[in-house]
């Protein structure tokens, strides 16, 4: 059965071309749109396998991102952009896109990258997969330099929190940084400040940055 994809992007020759290299590879192309909004209301009407949005678009592709994967679990997103800035390739991955793809792709490789990520593969080009590493690493080293029994039992989304928490942003500039609401946000820090056993959130970020 082909692998069926919702393309997203507003620069109707970009789709074209996209769309011809994925039919020509087998893939069947579902729905083809400019806006996020509209790549939103495709992917709830089609279910497609993946959705190929582009960063750029009316109204954020990382938007349309986090409100596809969080109504379509089972639906793949890849982005599919120009834009090799650090901010939106983790913005992309934390509003839940399985693959970041840049535009200067060799249209052969698109359907191999898709078909790769249906297996199981990291849709990522080799340029960024250096950029991923480096913030894992980052993250696993500030985990380590909390205090022995304090931590350990932080989600992955509250470690996010609390690293944006300790770069001096508010609850609603969180909010909309990782796609979740307000209330979310605040959910997430109490249970922070309970794991961390500590009674507000500058005694959270100290607790984080006493060991450097």
């Amino acid at each position: 059965m082909s692998p069926r994809v919702l393309i997203a992007d507003d620069h109707p020759p970009t789709r074209a071309g996209i769309r011809q290299a994925l039919e020509e590879a087998g893939f069947e192309v579902c729905d083809e749109v400019g806006t996020a909004a509209a790549a939103i209301a495709g992917a709830l009407e089609h279910r497609p396998d993946i959705c190929l949005l582009d960063i750029g678009m009316p109204g954020n592709g990382i938007h349309a991102a986090a409100e596809i994967t969080r109504q379509l679990p089972e639906t793949a997103v890849v982005m599919l952009t120009v834009s090799q800035d650090d901010k939106d390739l983790f913005d992309a991955l934390l509003a839940g896109a399985s693959g970041y793809l840049l535009k200067g792709i060799d249209p052969e490789r698109l359907p191999q990258a898709l078909r790769g990520l249906i297996s199981g593969e990291a849709a990522l080009p080799r340029r960024l997969v250096g950029r991923v590493l480096e913030e894992f690493r980052a993250r696993e080293g500030r985990k380590r330099r909390l205090p022995r029994g304090r931590g350990e039992g932080l989600t992955s989304r509250e470690w996010e929190v609390l690293q944006l928490l300790r770069e001096g942003k508010s609850s609603e500039e969180i909010s909309e940084r990782l796609y979740i609401a307000p209330v979310t946000v605040r959910t997430h820090v109490s249970a922070i400040l309970r794991k961390l056993r500590v009674p507000d959130r500058e005694a959270a970020i100290h607790l984080l940055d006493e060991e450097r």
